[in-house]
């Protein structure tokens, strides 16, 4: 087994929320810290992305990007998309938290919402992963 390599480089989003990313280059996880890191509540969005928030302080923590590399691969149609279909698995409240952060700086520098329009009356709400320069460092 190889060693563990990490990359680490920080920056700040464009609200001024100081930003470090943690890449895992063996796993291939990249972890985007928003702020300083505290205890919080792990969101699954989807199978790949992980949203950590803290619900008293009603602030996003970090994300978890599991998969790196292939969720930031672009298609001849565009940016991979996921269905945030683990949300259904959440409560209401937790779900619409998610929502909003997800939808709210910093998070919406990284990963952008979405949806697909099921019926006249479904939508289905995706995700992909925002490419950034800083992104690139790591």
């Amino acid at each position: 087994m190889g060693e563990a390599k990490f990359y680490e480089t920080e920056t700040t989003a464009s609200d001024a929320t100081p930003v470090r990313f943690v890449y895992d280059q063996e796993a291939d996880i990249l972890e985007i810290f928003f702020g300083v890191n505290e205890s919080a509540t792990g969101i699954e969005l989807t199978d790949y992305i992980i949203l950590r928030l803290n619900k008293q302080t009603r602030r996003a923590i970090s994300l978890t990007l599991l998969h790196f590399s292939i969720l930031t691969e672009r298609t001849e149609y565009g940016p991979r998309s996921y269905p945030l279909h683990k949300l259904d698995e959440v409560s209401e409240e937790l779900r619409e938290l998610a929502l909003n952060l997800v939808t709210s700086m910093p998070v919406s520098q990284f990963v952008k919402l979405s949806y697909f329009q099921a019926s006249p009356t479904e939508q289905i709400p995706f995700t992909y992963v925002e490419s950034h320069p800083a992104m690139a460092a790591v």
